[in-house]
């Protein structure tokens, strides 16, 4: 299982900033968190950036047990 890191709203959504998900790859572990957390995590999620281990990800990214995958959402400022 890999660890999922959730950061600001998308940590909201989800009522937690972090948990175990198994999966082989990213989107199979977002697939999993989405059936787990509902419709409001997915909308969120779905506005967020994707990190594996602190690196840009796509869905077919490989993932193993040792790996984080982080949802970021987009933060606005000035």
């Amino acid at each position: 299982m890999a660890v999922l890191r959730l950061f600001a709203s998308v940590r909201v959504a989800a009522g937690t900033g972090k948990l175990d998900v198994p999966g082989a790859t990213v989107g199979d572990v977002l697939a999993a968190a989405t059936e787990t957390f509902g419709d409001e995590f997915a909308g969120v999620a779905s506005t967020c950036r994707v990190w594996l281990n602190g690196e840009a990800a796509v869905a077919a990214d490989a993932v193993t047990d040792d790996d984080e995958v982080a949802l970021l959402p987009p933060v606005s400022g000035g």
